[in-house]
């Protein structure tokens, strides 16, 4: 088949990979499908039966290079981010095409703003790391919600998720940044991200109906915190999870996601609800769907199509809300997405 336009997913066949491959065919895309273990890629391949396999570990520039060469645009499914994302998003700027990725771990966000904006810039290369569930999809709600303001005194993002059963992917990057954090927790408060040993504790969180009044897990952070401040002026960014999905992740015999239907996604549903407060005025924004693996995959493909078709309000590397209108592409992916925004 011909590769041209084509994108690549590396990672393909991991849980959220093989969602974003069959979104991007969904769509119309041609996929290169690349990743580490070539005898999966070729039966992703055979599965699908209009998928080009290019075989390519992260430690293997020049493999890197071959699995992108001619495509459009390169999505990174493979955690954790921490290994993957420097070598790929590399590949791409040298390629001279856009990366994503769907990182949802903080350090690796944080990292790839700090050691990659100004090769980016210099190429005027689009990279956008984060473009999923978490970080993404929170970064795009507290947008759209703060509209004309550029900045906040607070912004609260409180997941209400009715159950988390995670992938052996999600608990491989868990592993990896409660290393690199020594056991620590982690908050952005007073303009930046502060390490700390505090005690986790719960609140409750008045959600929009029909979930209603919940349990949450206060300062759950999560990658929202780069994310946000990475183009607003807020001193505080502060991240809530559900305590029976906060429960299930922390817990060692919680199963990984089984599907129900016949797009794969698993019975688990949503509510993500966001609250920024400036100057004595409060707005909200919500979203809900189903499986939050899955709705990844609309998030990335649709930041796919608008980059490559230059829908985008800036260059370089961004977040979510900074490169795109934020409330316009909330609304374009319904029906994956139901989502209640300021007037």
């Amino acid at each position: 088949m011909s590769t041209t336009a084509a994108v690549v997913v590396y990672g393909a066949t991991g849980h959220t990979g093989r969602f974003v491959v069959a979104e991007l065919r969904r769509r119309g895309f041609a996929v290169i499908a690349s990743g580490r273990d070539a005898a999966r890629l070729e039966a992703l391949a055979a599965e699908w039966g209009d998928v080009t396999v290019r075989p390519a570990s992260v430690d293997d520039p020049g493999a890197l290079d071959r699995a992108l060469a001619g495509a459009a645009a390169v999505v990174n499914c493979a955690g954790p981010f921490a290994v993957t994302g420097g070598p790929v998003v590399e590949a791409a700027l040298r390629a001279g095409i856009p990366y994503l990725d769907v990182a949802a771990e903080i350090e690796a966000n944080a990292a790839m703003f700090a050691d990659h904006a100004e090769a980016a810039m210099k190429a005027e290369t689009p990279v956008v790391p984060a473009m999923a569930f978490y970080g993404g999809l929170g970064d795009l709600l507290v947008t759209a919600a703060m509209g004309e303001w550029t900045g906040a005194e607070e912004v609260h993002i409180a997941y209400g998720l009715s159950s988390w059963h995670p992938t052996p992917g999600t608990r491989e990057a868990g592993q990896v940044s409660h290393e690199r954090r020594a056991g620590r927790r982690v908050r952005f408060a007073d303009g930046a991200l502060q390490y700390h040993d505090d005690q986790p504790w719960e609140q409750d969180w008045h959600f929009p109906a029909p979930l209603g009044r919940r349990a949450v897990v206060a300062e759950f952070t999560m990658a929202d915190v780069v994310t946000v401040p990475s183009h607003l002026a807020v001193s505080e960014v502060r991240t809530h999870m559900t305590v029976e999905a906060a429960r299930d992740l922390a817990g060692e015999d919680t199963p990984a996601p089984e599907a129900v239907d016949a797009q794969g996604r698993s019975d688990q549903t949503f509510v993500v609800d966001v609250v920024v407060r400036s100057g004595g005025v409060e707005r909200r924004a919500s979203a809900r769907g189903q499986d939050i693996y899955a709705i990844t995959a609309p998030l990335v493909v649709e930041a796919v199509r608008r980059v490559l078709a230059g829908r985008t309000c800036t260059t370089g590397l961004a977040s979510a809300g900074a490169m795109f209108d934020a409330a316009d592409f909330l609304r374009s992916l319904a029906p994956h997405l139901s989502v209640e925004l300021p007037h």
